[in-house]
């Protein structure tokens, strides 16, 4: 195409929020700017932005839910949303929820004729449930997303377990697999990030640390990897978790009563990229036993600086893995999470084995991906005009 694209990308959540779906659609954006026209269509959160963007954010206004990290947004009640909208002349639409900004995307692009692709981010069921704790009301809603989804021209999924979890929700068609990516590299002076990491928590250059970065929900089985340490508590190590969220409160108030409140450090949220990357360079392993998560960024951010992640048996994110080649899967009970790390730490050997094949297999950069999607953009784009062409050729067929 010999003009600059315009891409509307679809979120219902943005910053300050910080959580895996704003950080994809941020690192779309920033990307896809350099040679599109990009627009972001997204809530206006209650709460300080001092974020500058390389590229147009569009706000609704929202509201905001009391015990829930998240915002409900409102497009249809803001005028100037739905102005901007109207005159966004998009070529295309992606949306990354499925919700009041996410739909009104949807329609957006089958009132004029464009292509529309969604990204599967999220196990909703879980969500739903927990705010409602009602198996009919969580149907109904996910009834409703799907619904929105199965409108779409292709859905990707962020892993083969998440493909596969959408179709048994009810999509039309067993939605395409789309890796996600990172933006970190490497760090170059590894040394010095480490003796940076040392010195600003006070952690000696011989003990193991571990790791948890995310939101700090239940959801994310927090408290699993609390428990689990705990019958490690015989060894020199420290456990970090980065991250803020709806129950900080009750993991501080929980490592303060366990038996290894001495090993544990609650940093808060960290927007300090390179320290950050030094951090996941400190780790000798990530601990993810969420069964939340689809694919998290996190594991890619952590197979980056060659740390491997440890998950739970049967849970999305494991997909991405195969034990004991570039990642490592414990049975799902805090006692089995324990003694697998136990054996990763006792078999250096094939911890450097796992090590290698996590950089090899899970990293991957945010320019490739980008560049990836960009090409299903343009063949959305030539599919959605010949399917319009051969829709008025019949038309004139009939007329004859």
């Amino acid at each position: 195409m010999s003009e600059r694209l315009k891409i509307g990308l679809f979120i219902d959540a943005f910053f300050p929020m910080v959580d895996g779906v704003v950080m994809v659609v941020d690192n779309y954006a920033k990307r896809l700017s350099k040679f599109c026209d990009v627009t972001v269509f997204t809530i206006k959160p209650h709460g300080d932005c001092d974020r500058k963007f390389d590229y147009k954010v569009v706000q609704c206004k929202s509201s905001k839910l009391f015990n829930v990290d998240y915002e409900v947004p409102m497009p249809r009640f803001d005028s100037n949303f739905k102005k901007a909208l109207k005159n966004s002349n998009l070529d295309i639409v992606h949306i990354h929820s499925p919700f009041g900004v996410g739909a009104m995307g949807v329609r957006y692009a089958k009132k004029h004729n464009i292509p529309v692709v969604a990204t599967l981010h999220s196990q909703y069921k879980q969500d739903f449930y927990r705010s409602t704790k009602s198996k009919i009301l969580t149907n109904i809603m996910i009834d409703n997303i799907i619904n929105v989804f199965n409108k779409c021209d292709k859905c990707y999924a962020v892993n083969d377990r998440i493909a596969e979890i959408f179709y048994g929700y009810g999509a039309n068609h067993m939605p395409l697999v789309q890796r996600n990516g990172t933006d970190m590299l490497p760090v170059e002076n590894k040394e010095e990030a480490i003796k940076m990491v040392n010195e600003k928590y006070q952690i000696d250059e011989n003990t193991t640390v571990f790791l948890f970065v995310g939101r700090i929900n239940a959801l994310k089985n927090i408290f699993f990897i609390l428990n689990a340490l705990e019958k490690l508590k015989h060894k020199d190590f420290k456990m970090i978790y980065v991250g803020d969220g709806q129950d900080f409160d009750e993991l501080k108030k929980r490592v303060s009563k366990s038996t290894i409140a001495d090993k544990v450090i609650l940093t808060g949220k960290i927007m300090d990229r390179q320290l950050l990357e030094a951090i996941y360079l400190r780790a000798k392993l990530f601990l993810f036993p969420s069964n939340y998560d689809a694919s998290s960024l996190v594991q890619i951010e952590a197979a980056s600086q060659g740390t491997p992640t440890v998950f739970i048996q049967g849970s999305a994110t494991s997909a991405t893995v195969t034990d004991n080649v570039n990642g490592f899967i414990a049975q799902p009970t805090e006692e089995k999470f324990a003694e697998k790390i136990d054996e990763i730490l006792d078999d250096e050997q094939l911890y450097k084995k796992v090590q290698e094949g996590a950089v090899r297999d899970l990293y991957v950069t945010w320019d490739d991906c980008v560049k990836e999607m960009y090409g299903k953009y343009l063949q959305a784009i030539e599919d959605k005009k010949l399917k319009l062409n051969n829709r008025l050729n019949k038309k004139d067929k009939k007329k004859k």
